[in-house]
């Protein structure tokens, strides 16, 4: 059974949390705990960087989650130029690491370029999905 829900969130830093909170209560209200954790760090990580790097001033992002055959999806989609890279921070650099940890934590992850803008995509295989 295919699921997914979307919500959009406004370039602020306070979307972070908010966007957080939206993926751990789907996940609650499809019934889902494992990888709970996992997948509410990684959208912390991409909506951090859809905030501080992506969303133009005056725009949203979007974050989707989505459950298919075995695989529980998050998409973090914003507007803006640019594509994010995995970064490999000095280990005394206060930046830098958000990427790793969703790529480390993650089965799958892409991004993918939209007509406008671009989307993260990260996957988790789950018996519950």
């Amino acid at each position: 059974m295919s699921l997914s829900r979307q919500q959009r969130f406004p370039r602020a830093r306070t979307s972070v949390r908010a966007a957080r909170q939206f993926v751990g209560d789907t996940l609650a209200e499809w019934g889902v705990s494992e990888r709970r954790d996992d997948m509410r760090l990684c959208v912390s990580e991409l909506a951090s960087n859809a905030v501080v790097h992506g969303v133009p001033w005056g725009r949203e992002f979007s974050v989707c989650v989505a459950r298919e055959a075995g695989i529980l999806w998050l998409e973090v989609r914003d507007s803006g130029p640019g594509r994010p890279t995995v970064q490999h921070a000095e280990p005394d650099a206060e930046r830098g690491r958000g990427l790793w940890l969703v790529t480390a934590l993650a089965d799958e992850f892409e991004i993918r370029d939209d007509r406008v803008g671009k989307s993260a995509w990260a996957g988790f295989k789950s018996a519950e999905a």
